[in-house]
């Protein structure tokens, strides 16, 4: 009987202390399971100038190093993972990542279901075609039955859906960015409605699409870029104060710059 109540005792303060163990975890603040793993997961999506593998096979762009100059600051390591854009909210939620970082737009509807940092670039959505296109569609008439392509779940997606302009318009989402263009180069599409700052790393002479070009008779949707973190997440402040300092002291400029977004930044 003794040792039937000292194992009992023995499996009871075994249960008690995994309960314990498993509370304390769960008490934890969001920056605090960030730091002592030691890293920041950072979802993406590879498309220039924000992430893209170099000609050195390394990944690089305007994210890239802004996401790494943060974490140097908050004094944990960036893991880049690349996400399916269509299911970022899942993969945040279910801690699969930290964080979105990507050229996000920020929205109403983003800010109810995850905490966002401060905005710190500006953006519009545009239409990319090939050049000798530029100027022949006008209106919703000329846009009838063309093939329209953008990312899907994004900011060029509602446009391509909702704007009057493409009413007519044989739209079909696609996985990226880079699968927009990418369409439209190879003559798969007539158009892709993407976001301006990468068409600024992405078309044009001297890159890999350079029989692209944006038709600058219009623009939509002035929008801004943020970071997202999970709903009440505590990080989101101090990267905020990250931001700042890379603000003050000329880096986020100096990292702009070298990816020609410094005339896009916010602060």
């Amino acid at each position: 009987m003794k040792k039937l109540t000292k194992l009992l005792c023995l499996t009871l303060a075994v249960m008690f202390c995994a309960m314990s163990f498993v509370a304390c975890g769960s008490d934890k603040t969001d920056y605090e399971y960030i730091k002592e793993k030691g890293e920041l997961v950072i979802g993406i999506t590879y498309f220039e100038p924000m992430n893209y593998v170099g000609a050195d096979g390394q990944l690089t762009g305007f994210e890239t190093e802004f996401a790494t100059a943060v974490c140097e600051i908050l004094g944990v390591k960036p893991k880049f993972q690349e996400i399916n854009w269509k299911t970022k909210e899942v993969e945040l939620n279910g801690k699969t990542i930290d964080c979105i970082w990507n050229g996000m737009t920020i929205t109403e509807d983003r800010k109810a279901s995850m905490s966002i940092s401060n905005a710190y670039m500006k953006n519009k959505q545009v239409i990319v075609l090939k050049s000798e296109n530029v100027g022949k569609y006008k209106t919703a008439d000329d846009f009838k039955g063309i093939k329209l392509v953008a990312e899907a779940e994004s900011a060029g997606e509602n446009v391509a859906k909702t704007n009057a302009l493409f009413a007519q318009a044989a739209f079909t989402p696609v996985k990226s960015m880079k699968d927009a263009i990418m369409e439209v180069a190879a003559g798969t599409a007539d158009a892709c409605v993407v976001d301006f700052v990468t068409s600024i790393g992405m078309i044009g002479e001297g890159t890999a699409y350079a029989a692209l070009s944006v038709d600058t008779a219009f623009s939509f949707d002035e929008e801004e870029y943020g970071i997202a973190f999970r709903k009440d997440s505590d990080i989101t402040a101090k990267v905020n104060e990250a931001i700042a300092t890379l603000i003050a002291n000329g880096t986020l400029a100096k990292i702009a710059a070298k990816y020609k977004l410094d005339g896009q930044l916010i602060g």
